[in-house]
């Protein structure tokens, strides 16, 4: 790499990027003050040498040619599976969830680096199958791909991360052209699951009387005969579809496979998921269930970010992160912490910061002549989005609470090291992205 590709380096990339860890760490030095002005954390001088580092690993990533990793990809893959499966069974444990490997008195959570080895991974791939973007074997293997680890890490268990996978899957099938039928099916089952997990809470804990209807969707028995039913219909249609071909028979298949995923996966979840995670559903629908338990942190985060105003408390002025009204405030609530200091204006630079990622990531899929690399481009893409919608959406009530860090800006190694890496990937892809 010579100069005048170090001269060439997206810096509309990185100075927003830049802008949001430096927020970060200021934010994250308030919530360490107390409400006698006293610094009770150190948070902060951890966060400057994981930014430091993350800095460091994205700028030597963009002297290393991507397509490097286009050759290891299926290496880096397996490799990254084994600390998960060992974080699993021997992790250490926070919060009742095996999540971390801990080097001293240094913790690292393995599932986000094993994201980028998933997005290189399915790149490749989907990159190599370019010319069949119709097959469903194309769709199929990349859902084995994703799925693979997620599972693991849904055993952790850790829900907010998992659904990051299902983002970086459906934001890289789309942008590589893989039939919408396809793509609608996995956004209808996810959808319709949702639905059929959160309306027994809604039944139990806030409309407080039963619904007939409803017990299809929590009686072991009856969701066994309601699957085997539509599996009946599914088996008549495949019969009637080979025999006649007609559309509607498939159209048949795929509306009973929707219902019979959706059940399943609803009814396992309902057995997988821990108490805590099914009440921050409960909460999502109504924090008043539990206001001073479950429902604390939603309310109080949304207090904080309507305390802000237009203009905000001004920094080192709030009261919800000084009084210590609201829980994990340098990790899942940072950006309510910097709402009350900083304001509704403060909040707009925020988004601005993560649009401009956001257009800048778009604007090198484009340009650049490597599929690969626009596959790249787009995993990362949609893992900074996913990221960046349900933490803000979580803070002011409009999404469950899930776990899932503001990327750049909250506490956290782990989180700061991955994001960076991908930073750097597309840094070098960004300065070759004319080459082929």
């Amino acid at each position: 790499m010579n100069v005048r590709n170090i001269l060439g380096i997206d810096y509309l990339l990185l100075l927003p990027v830049l802008l949001l860890m430096l927020l970060g760490i200021l934010f994250i030095y308030s919530s360490g003050i107390n409400s006698d002005g006293i610094l009770v954390s150190n948070e902060y001088i951890r966060q400057i040498i994981w930014a430091c580092a993350g800095i460091i690993a994205a700028i030597a990533l963009s002297f290393i040619n991507y397509r490097r990793f286009y050759n290891i990809a299926l290496y880096m893959y397996l490799i990254s599976l084994a600390p998960l499966v060992y974080t699993l069974v021997f992790g250490y444990i926070v919060s009742n969830a095996s999540r971390w490997i801990r080097f001293g008195s240094v913790g690292l959570q393995m599932s986000e680096f094993v994201k980028i080895s998933v997005i290189i991974l399915l790149a490749r791939f989907l990159a190599d199958t370019d010319r069949n973007r119709e097959s469903f074997s194309r769709f199929f293997i990349s859902c084995i791909i994703v799925f693979f680890p997620m599972g693991i890490v849904l055993l952790q268990p850790d829900l907010g991360t998992a659904l990051v996978y299902i983002a970086i899957l459906l934001t890289m099938i789309f942008m590589a052209g893989v039939r919408m039928r396809y793509v609608a099916f996995m956004v209808s089952c996810f959808a319709l699951t949702a639905v059929f997990l959160l309306l027994p809470l809604w039944q139990t804990y806030i409309f407080q009387r039963t619904i007939p209807f409803l017990t299809v969707l929590v009686s072991s028995r009856i969701i066994a005969f309601t699957i085997m039913f539509f599996l009946l219909i599914a088996a008549i249609a495949l019969f009637g579809y080979l025999k006649f071909k007609k559309k509607y028979f498939f159209w048949i298949i795929y509306g009973s496979a929707i219902i019979i995923f959706s059940l399943g996966v609803s009814f396992a979840a309902r057995m997988v998921l821990k108490n805590y995670q099914l009440m921050r559903l409960i909460v999502f629908l109504d924090p008043n269930v539990d206001p001073r338990g479950a429902g604390w942190n939603i309310i109080q985060s949304v207090t904080a970010i309507g305390a802000g105003g237009l203009t905000g408390r001004g920094y080192l002025q709030g009261t919800q992160s000084h009084y210590r009204f609201l829980p994990e405030q340098s990790t899942d609530f940072i950006f309510s912490i910097f709402s009350e200091e900083a304001g509704f204006l403060g909040g707009l630079l925020v988004f601005a910061l993560f649009f401009l990622i956001c257009i800048r990531l778009m604007k090198t899929m484009k340009i650049t002549n490597d599929p690969f690399a626009r596959y790249v481009c787009a995993g990362f893409a949609g893992m900074y989005s996913f990221h960046f919608i349900i933490n803000v959406g979580m803070t002011m009530g409009i999404m469950p609470i899930t776990g899932l860090p503001l990327i750049f800006m909250s506490y956290g190694g782990s989180s700061i090291l991955a994001s960076m890496i991908g930073i750097g990937l597309v840094l070098s892809i960004y300065v070759r992205r004319y080459n082929r």
